[in-house]
């Protein structure tokens, strides 16, 4: 036979996992930030090509900020497809975070995981494996010249 003392014991740790899954539980996105936020940031950038100097405000997700502590960068921006400059990382951001997203509009900064490159729109898109990095506020018609040009990117 069970003591009293076991048993009243026994009724606690029942008592304590049952509350632990029934009573609710803040959302994670109340106890931090959402990994994979698109909010704008103070973090803003330069990148400068081609005489011509374009300007982003990066968004609060961990591939921003980690792309914003390598800055700066000295890198070769290139076409790619018919919607899109890319230019080469040294090494690869992180992709803690990352996620489907669906409102892609021009002008949008990413990162492509698999590549680790990364894509800066200037045209409609749509593709998996992006990470929005950022919005471009300005200069960016110079997305549009085409040209691979050496491309310089620092912290505004």
């Amino acid at each position: 036979m069970a003591s009293q003392g076991s048993l009243f014991t026994r009724r606690i740790v029942f008592g304590t996992v049952l509350a632990a899954t029934i009573l609710p539980r803040p959302a994670a996105s109340q106890q931090r930030k959402d990994a994979a936020s698109r909010e704008p940031t103070d973090m803003r950038i330069s990148m400068t090509f081609d005489g011509r100097t374009m300007t982003a405000t990066l968004h609060d997700n961990p591939s921003a900020r980690d792309f914003f502590s390598m800055l700066p960068l000295d890198l070769t921006i290139e076409n790619y497809a018919h919607n899109e400059k890319i230019a080469y990382l040294p090494r690869k951001l992180t992709e803690e975070g990352s996620g489907p997203f669906g409102d892609e509009r021009p002008y949008d900064l990413c990162y492509f995981m698999p590549w680790g490159n990364l894509a800066m729109f200037y045209a409609d898109y749509r593709h998996p494996g992006l990470i929005r990095l950022g919005r471009f506020d300005g200069g960016h018609e110079a997305l549009h010249v085409p040209g691979k040009f050496p491309l310089h990117i620092e912290r505004i």
